[in-house]
């Protein structure tokens, strides 16, 4: 693991770390503030949208002053493989930049967009061995592809993860025209594969969490053709699982909603990782 850079912020520390990845056979740059402290932390992980790096977060999310209050580890990984030789697209909503947190089965993607098994093992195991983490205390949160990624990791792997949330998630990939795309190049034709990666159908096939907390911008220009929060509630409403999906007037897709309702996320997560 390569030390990028370190700058001191609210008392902990933000650096930024560059490792040789297995799974996406290239270099994968990642993002992790540790607060003051002996540790260990608990661990949040936030997963990025389209076209971002570990860096729109860590730039623009305002999440340190809160992590530094409740004491938690926040990390921010890349969204996608990246490098000359890796396959890409013109398109901002694929390749590189958009990995969708999947681990394709089609050529030429399926040497290097191994995403989901990038953020559920590898990437776990360099931050259990280099970082003050308590590994049995762990959240995930993201935005819009990466609150996708968030649900659907999260829903997968309960025994994981205590608490799970999300900023515009694309809820369904199965049901909007990003998710359409990225899966049958990704995945395949056949939809059957495609359900692990949709937080709605894991939910309606059994997969459970004890809650979900959402915030969605009601100003945000993919709202009704790409983010549908109304079928994780109707995915929800027969079950036990306790969504608290809060829509607010006037915000958009941007970071500036993200930061705004950032510190509500991350006491949130708090009470869960520290209950």
């Amino acid at each position: 693991m390569e030390t990028l850079s370190i700058n001191h912020a609210h008392g902990g520390v933000q650096g930024v770390y560059r490792h040789s990845a297995q799974s996406t056979n290239c270099d994968m740059t990642f993002a992790v503030f540790v607060p003051e402290g002996e540790g260990p932390f608990p661990v949040l992980w936030y997963l990025s949208g389209l076209t971002c790096t570990h860096a729109n977060v860590m730039e623009k999310g305002e999440y340190r002053a809160a992590c530094a209050q409740h004491g938690i580890i926040f990390i921010a990984p890349d969204t996608s493989p990246r490098g000359e030789n890796i396959p890409d697209d013109e398109a901002y909503d694929f390749g590189q930049g958009a990995g969708f947190y999947v681990d394709a089965l089609q050529a030429p993607y399926d040497r290097y967009y191994q995403m989901r098994r990038y953020i559920e093992a590898e990437l776990p195991a360099i931050i259990a061995t280099n970082f003050p983490v308590d590994m049995k205390r762990q959240g995930i949160m993201g935005h819009s592809m990466g609150g996708h990624g968030a649900l659907t990791i999260g829903l997968r792997n309960p025994e994981v993860f205590a608490s799970i949330s999300a900023f515009a998630p694309i809820v369904s990939p199965l049901n909007c025209p990003w998710g359409d795309k990225a899966l049958r190049a990704y995945i395949g034709e056949d939809k059957k594969l495609w359900r692990q990666y949709d937080a709605c159908a894991l939910i309606e096939d059994g997969a459970h969490a004890d809650a979900l907390f959402i915030d969605q911008g009601l100003d945000d220009s993919f709202l009704s053709e790409q983010l549908k929060p109304e079928l994780i509630e109707q995915a929800c409403a027969n079950t036990d699982i306790d969504l608290q999906l809060r829509r607010h007037a006037g915000y958009d897709h941007s970071y500036y909603f993200i930061s705004t309702f950032m510190a509500d996320h991350i006491a949130w997560h708090a009470k869960r990782l520290y209950a």
